[in-house]
Formats: C-alpha cells, sequence, structure tokens
C-alpha cells in the first residue's frame, strides 16, 4: 500500500454558502470511486481540516458522476458579508481536500503518479511528499 494525496485520484471544485463550504470531489477514472467512497468520509475530512472547520461535515454521493459532495459547516467564520478570513467564500478549500491523503495500492499509484497539479518530484515511493 502507498499513500497519495487525492490530487493524483481526483479534482475538485469548491465555494459557499453562508458559513458552509461546499467541496464537490470528481474522479478521475470512475473505477477509483469506490476508493473514495470508503476512505474519504466525512469524519476524515474533519480530521483532514481540523479546526477550520467548526461543525458538522455532511457528505453526499453522486455515484453516476463518481463524485463526492461534502458540506463543511462552520467553515467560513460567518459567511463572506461577516468574516474577516482570506479566503471566506471557500474557494481553496477545494485545494486543501486534493492534499489530503488515502491509502492505495501500488499499483494504483503508479498508474495515477503525475495527474494533477503536484509538487515536482513527487514519487508514489515516497508516499506523495515532494
Amino acid at each position: 500500500m502507498t499513500r497519495v494525496q487525492l490530487v493524483h485520484l481526483a479534482h475538485a471544485r469548491s465555494g459557499d454558502k453562508g458559513d458552509t463550504a461546499n467541496v464537490g470531489l470528481i474522479a478521475y477514472d470512475s473505477a477509483h470511486f469506490d476508493l473514495l467512497r470508503e476512505q474519504v468520509t466525512p469524519e476524515a475530512v474533519k480530521a483532514h481540516f481540523g479546526a477550520m472547520v467548526s461543525g458538522p461535515v455532511e457528505r453526499f454521493e453522486l455515484p453516476n458522476l463518481g463524485a463526492l459532495n461534502f458540506l463543511l459547516h462552520g467553515a467560513l467564520g460567518g459567511g463572506g458579508t461577516m468574516s474577516l478570513m482570506n479566503d471566506a467564500q471557500g474557494k481553496v478549500f477545494s485545494t486543501a481536500l486534493l492534499r489530503m491523503e488515502v491509502d492505495v495500492a501500488d499499483d494504483i499509484a503508479a498508474a495515477v503518479a503525475g495527474r494533477g497539479r503536484v509538487p515536482a518530484g513527487w514519487s508514489p515511493k515516497d508516499g506523495g511528499t515532494s
């Protein structure tokens, strides 16, 4: 098994509504959707973001799109009109989620190496770090 960042398996988009960030995670390959469903749980996402998300994390599955949608409640310091945060609209939460690491079989890690935007020198042998 190898740990890889989600950026090698999926792409993501994010936005906001009030104090809730919305993050969609879309598998590059539908064959990896079950892997994402198993490992990118609401609990794992909440742990990944830590104190940045003060409320619960909800997950909605869109298997026909190979996607998961997350609502991160209490993530925006009150929202765009109330917060002094740099990203009160939640636009960078997608990039932050793509840095989350998951365990994959070595052959999957080798097959997905280089997908997405990753640091120079990334190798599946070093667990996804640069």
